[in-house]
């Protein structure tokens, strides 16, 4: 094996440690779920929406042939199913939950119908399919820039995560070196927004530190 085809494999890989790394950020409110036995202060937008971008991802990876899109995303999106499956089981709202899981599922099948039927040429369907992809995680990338004007507001960075921005930031940048060494824009651009977004958040970090935990800050005296 080259030193490329080394290059390549150790990016891939990172790729693969890294995303899954970012997804297994979720147990968390996993274990929180099963030891409240209720669903108060976890968000299920997240869940659902990056289950429908790991289908999707997915889907892109299997119409590529691309190995490494196909095991994070499979990975991802049964994670994500799993984490929402739990969240409907303690959620009182059932009914929403299901609508808002129903309503995302019929938008992705409609997709699915459009680029498989109406779409008959590969190369139009990877290009149509890869600019929805690209569009999604632009938008789940920048969704939480409300958070970071909320942060500048109160001068507090409790409502984020540390763990998170940095596995965030990890993830990012190596999707983006895997989708220029693929020469496929469609991986690389939209992981652009998720680097940048995690050094505002890093810089938000080093500006307004997070204060330390009372009992801990007790332990200490």
């Amino acid at each position: 094996m080259g030193p490329g085809g080394a290059a390549d494999t150790l990016l891939s890989g990172a790729c693969v440690l890294f995303t899954l790394g970012m997804f297994s950020t979720g147990l968390s409110d996993l274990k929180h779920m099963q030891m409240t036995r209720s669903v108060d202060s976890v968000q299920f937008l997240p869940f659902l929406t990056t289950d429908i971008n790991n289908l999707s991802w997915l889907s892109y990876g299997v119409l590529k042939g691309d190995g490494t899109l196909i095991v994070v995303n499979a990975i991802g999106a049964v994670l994500q199913t799993l984490y929402i499956l739990v969240y409907l089981h303690f959620s009182p709202q059932k009914r929403a939950v299901l609508l808002q899981t129903a309503t995302l599922l019929g938008v992705l099948l409609m997709g699915y119908g459009y680029f498989w039927l109406l779409v008959p040429n590969q190369e139009a369907q990877l290009q149509q399919l890869g600019l929805f992809c690209s569009v999604f995680t632009i938008s789940m990338y920048l969704s939480p820039l409300a958070d970071l004007a909320k942060v500048i507001r109160t001068k507090s960075t409790q409502c984020l995560s540390f763990s998170l921005t940095i596995a965030t930031l990890l993830t990012s940048s190596s999707w983006s070196l895997y989708g220029f060494r693929l020469k496929d824009p469609y991986i690389m651009v939209p992981n652009l927004p998720g680097i940048l977004t995690s050094f505002i958040r890093l810089w938000l970090f080093w500006k307004y530190p997070q204060k330390q935990d009372r009992n801990y800050q007790l332990l200490q005296t």
